[in-house]
């Protein structure tokens, strides 16, 4: 349930460290920058982390993201739906990172399974956040330790870090524009015809605020897929995000009935074709992670402006589950 409360704010209980607020913006404040008035009416939270919601689209001006030195009009709904995590409490820890590419400027990493991204509720330390303060301490002064996406606890792949406050301004223009190439592969339940695009909407599931799910009014979400291999119940697919919503694979994935093997979450009950053999009945019963990986990443260098990519291997997980599926 909403309540009302005195700053015509709306506040939704916070759960699991999700966060949704809405508030009016006072006729009075016309000609103010949308970050100033934030600050005013949502005033539980930092002006660090206000400014961050809104450069990343997470704290909307009817329905539409603005920059932080947006004029506004006045009468403007500001609609905030974010994850609420720790902020300046991070602590590095001695924890060992894959680095695929690194100069002065930024960091890729090849992230494992079984590795969440950034502190939350019920994970505040084993991070990658606070592997990256170990690796490069001065990484505490650039807006969540300069990680600028996010992969799922269990995704595994390729994730760039911002190491400067210059370079984390650039990668999060380039997310918000569209320009960085972001490719994944996934293995899925049902045979998949042909390629196709997925245009749906996503927002929090109206009864499990943890989940997300298609929603009418939720933010545009668009994922392209090409079908890489078929198998008997299954296939295997590679995926474009051309919108990074949170679960947005995952969630488009089981919209159209082809859910991620794996993904307990949104999978559903599990699927196994008539005629299996055990050994892939018991390989698809004990793959214990969505088989999603972040393949290819490509993007434009935040200092010498060069177009610059990296691809990484299926884990080893995923290779023997192809295997499995090849042989029947």
């Amino acid at each position: 349930m909403i309540d009302k409360i005195s700053n015509n704010k709306m506040l939704e209980p916070i759960t699991d460290g999700l966060i949704e607020q809405q508030a009016i913006v006072p006729l009075t404040d016309v000609g103010r920058r949308l970050d100033q008035v934030a600050a005013e009416l949502f005033s539980d939270f930092s002006r660090s982390r206000l400014k961050l919601w809104i450069n990343q689209g997470e704290l909307l001006v009817d329905d539409q993201q603005q920059v932080p030195k947006y004029k506004l009009l006045g009468g403007e709904n500001l609609i905030l739906s974010a994850e609420l995590e720790p902020e300046g409490d991070w602590h590095p820890e001695n924890i060992p990172l894959d680095i695929v590419f690194e100069d002065d400027h930024i960091l890729v990493i090849n992230k494992p399974t079984n590795f969440v991204v950034h502190p939350a509720a019920g994970n505040y330390s084993g991070t990658l956040l606070n592997a990256l303060l170990h690796h490069r301490s001065a990484l505490l002064s650039v807006p969540r330790a300069g990680i600028v996406h996010r992969l799922d606890k269990d995704t595994t792949g390729l994730m760039v870090v911002a190491k400067t406050l210059q370079a984390h301004t650039d990668l999060v223009m380039q997310l918000q524009a569209r320009t960085v190439r972001r490719e994944y592969e996934a293995v899925v339940s049902g045979i998949v015809i042909a390629g196709g695009t997925v245009d749906q909407p996503i927002g929090r599931h109206a009864k499990q605020r943890t989940k997300m799910a298609v929603i009418s009014d939720g933010k545009e979400a668009r994922t392209h897929y090409k079908v890489l291999e078929r198998f008997d119940g299954h296939s295997h697919l590679r995926l474009k995000l051309e919108t990074g919503r949170t679960h947005q694979i995952r969630v488009h994935m089981a919209h159209i009935r082809h859910p991620i093997v794996g993904d307990d979450t949104y999978g559903g009950r599990l699927r196994i074709h008539k005629g299996a053999s055990i050994k892939l009945q018991d390989g698809i019963r004990e793959f214990d992670r969505q088989a999603l990986h972040a393949k290819e990443l490509e993007l434009i260098h935040p200092a010498s402006r060069e177009l610059i990519g990296w691809t990484s291997d299926l884990p080893s997980d995923m290779q023997r589950l192809l295997e499995i599926l090849a042989d029947g």
